[in-house]
């Protein structure tokens, strides 16, 4: 018989429930973190490069993180948020080949998890400050990591518990459409662990392969067949990724940033950079800083 064991956590970065107006309207917004929206009052629009959703009273909505969206309200909404990053011992994420948004409809239990969430993480809100860049985003993290760290047994595992059972909601078959794969190959998981976890080291498809006791070609291919990509676009991808978490919760210089995430000079990284997201570094940084909390 095999065991299986849970390999996703998540890590509380805010809860709260608020009033948004006109001024909540934010354009190619891109996150390292996760995203549920409960409605209760109002309307608003969500969006990102296949969907539109309209935020409506008594529904759920996840945004996965990397996951590039716009957010709007042209009039009042009232909602419930949750902001929470995605811990895995390998890197590879339970939404890796599903980073769109979703909806479902709420029910009596999801909201008396988002009211007892509130409740047993006080002062879990962000905009202490109308001006997001009054505070250094390193701090700011910190300080919601140590919070985390400072809960109690049982307010930790209820929190767990909790966020737990709202992914939940959105991977029923009905809802969570993974792409049309195959159950993914072992020596592949284990190089994308790999990469996920030498992101500044130099990163090869030569190395990969011969880590996985593989040709070269053969390797490139079965990768591309598991993952949808070439393994130096996965690569690319996941550099990027955690530059834009080092963007969002340090005060590292970009050059620092490009050293930590594999990449030999600044220029190189910001062309990367801008491939994928869209965006160069500064702006990322910039639009991060005004859309935060929301």
């Amino acid at each position: 018989m095999v065991k299986r064991i849970l390999k996703h956590n998540f890590s509380l970065l805010n809860i709260d429930y608020v009033h948004l107006g006109e001024k909540w309207n934010y354009k190619n917004v891109i996150s390292p973190y996760f995203r549920i929206y409960y409605i209760d009052q109002g309307f608003g629009e969500i969006s990102d490069v296949s969907s539109s959703l309209v935020l409506e009273p008594g529904y759920l909505y996840i945004i996965p993180s990397f996951t590039l969206c716009n957010l709007s309200c042209t009039g009042n909404l009232s909602q419930y948020f949750i902001q929470f990053f995605e811990e895995t011992p390998d890197g590879i994420s339970l939404f890796m080949n599903n980073r769109s948004i979703s909806r479902i409809k709420a029910n009596a239990i999801d909201i008396s998890n988002f009211s007892r969430l509130v409740k047993i993480n006080p002062g879990r809100g962000i905009n202490r400050s109308d001006n997001p860049q009054v505070y250094e985003k390193n701090i700011f993290y910190k300080e919601y990591q140590e919070l985390n760290n400072e809960q109690n047994i049982s307010t930790f595992l209820e929190t767990q518990g909790i966020l737990l059972q709202l992914v939940s909601r959105f991977m029923a078959p009905s809802v969570f459409k993974p792409n049309e794969t195959l159950q993914i190959h072992a020596k592949i998981v284990d190089a994308m662990s790999y990469i996920s976890l030498n992101l500044s080291n130099q990163l090869t498809v030569a190395h990969l392969a011969n880590r996985a006791n593989l040709n070269t070609d053969y390797f490139s291919r079965l990768f591309k067949q598991f993952s949808g990509g070439r393994p130096i676009d996965y690569i690319q991808e996941k550099r990027i990724e955690r530059a834009q978490y080092l963007l969002v919760t340090s005060q590292m210089t970009f050059s620092q940033i490009a050293g930590m995430t594999g990449f030999d000079n600044i220029f190189y990284f910001s062309k990367i950079f801008k491939k994928i997201t869209g965006l160069s570094p500064g702006k990322y940084k910039k639009q991060a800083e005004s859309v935060s909390g929301h």
